[in-house]
């Protein structure tokens, strides 16, 4: 294992890049080793912001011990590969790959040198998501709403792979049963994309899922809501707010015998730092991976499953007349 301070890198200085870079910056057990973009000036203007200097990637590679990807999602498996191959220790920001061979390839090198590989799904480090994962029997049915203004940063890719991975990740962490069918519809309306996306999921256990994504909506919501045989949780992951209705403390529900009602809410958790306190640990301490190359791989391939459901949706549509192609 590296010694600690880690020497961290950061490929990828745009948007989410920057608060990677930020949150290394601060860091009380790692370094900032430098920053690489395509992009010399933003890459640059991050370095003033840090104090690190931005530099090309084979110098990063050979400045670090681990490297954060947070490159445009189609470019994920080859900076992360060159990392890997180079012996890093690698954070990638989601998806974890394009495809599925692509996220199999870098599990396999990960495994072969005995690196850490974590996927950035940011959500599983939220206090909302381990509160509802301690409280929460299997679920029978989840309902979960991820939208939010237009913005031309994530454009390109789908709303699957830029917002709805989220949920989905989400949702195969807590249901733990193989995905049986799924049903989407979906259209691109401001980008080349598609921009809003249903999809509902059914398990082999039976339970199924229904999840909506939208990046040209008027407001942000991000809420789930989950359904076990003998709970609801609601949780508003944007508001750091939870409801949990079901047997155990809290307030009676009147008319519900057993039943009481729990709200939650955290005024101070910084999912980042969460995120990053993980991947340090597991680097340095041999801590285990808590979002690996396996859990990535799982959100990816419901994502791409949602992509042929839509594509499947279009066709007939377009078969009936219903849309014009």
């Amino acid at each position: 294992m590296p010694p600690s301070p880690l020497r961290i890198g950061v490929a990828g200085a745009g948007h989410f890049g920057r608060y990677h870079a930020l949150k290394v910056a601060a860091a009380e057990r790692a370094v900032l080793a430098g920053i690489h973009d395509r992009d010399e000036e933003r890459a640059q203007t991050i370095g003033w912001e840090t104090g690190a200097a931005h530099m090309d990637f084979e110098t990063l590679l050979s400045q670090c011990d681990a490297l954060i990807v947070a490159t445009p999602a189609d470019t994920h498996h080859a900076v992360a590969s060159a990392a890997l191959r180079a012996g890093k220790h690698v954070l990638v920001e989601k998806p974890i790959a394009s495809t599925l061979a692509q996220a199999d390839d870098l599990a396999a090198l990960a495994a072969e040198r005995g690196l850490v590989l974590q996927v950035g799904h940011l959500e599983r480090f939220s206090a909302a998501y381990q509160a509802v994962a301690k409280r929460t029997g299997p679920p029978l049915y989840i309902e979960a709403t991820r939208i939010a203004p237009f913005k031309p940063r994530g454009t390109d890719v789908s709303v699957i792979l830029d917002l709805m991975i989220h949920d989905l990740d989400l949702i195969l962490a807590l249901v733990d049963s193989p995905i049986d069918s799924v049903d989407a519809i979906g259209a691109a309306v401001a980008s080349a994309h598609e921009d809003i996306a249903n999809a509902r999921i059914r398990f082999a256990s039976g339970a199924v899922a229904t999840i909506t994504a939208s990046r040209i909506s008027a407001r942000t919501e991000r809420r789930m809501r989950i359904f076990a045989q003998d709970s609801y949780l609601g949780v508003d992951f944007a508001a750091r707010k939870l409801t949990v209705i079901g047997r155990g403390p809290g307030q009676k529900l009147p008319g519900v015998e057993g039943f009481a009602s729990e709200e939650i809410a955290w005024d101070d958790h910084d999912s980042l730092t969460h995120e990053h306190l993980a991947f340090v640990a597991s680097v340095l301490d041999g801590a285990p991976v808590l979002v690996d190359a396996a859990a990535g791989r799982r959100a990816l391939e419901a994502a791409l499953a949602v992509a042929r459901g839509m594509r499947e949706s279009r066709d007939k549509m377009a078969a009936s007349g219903l849309i014009r192609t």
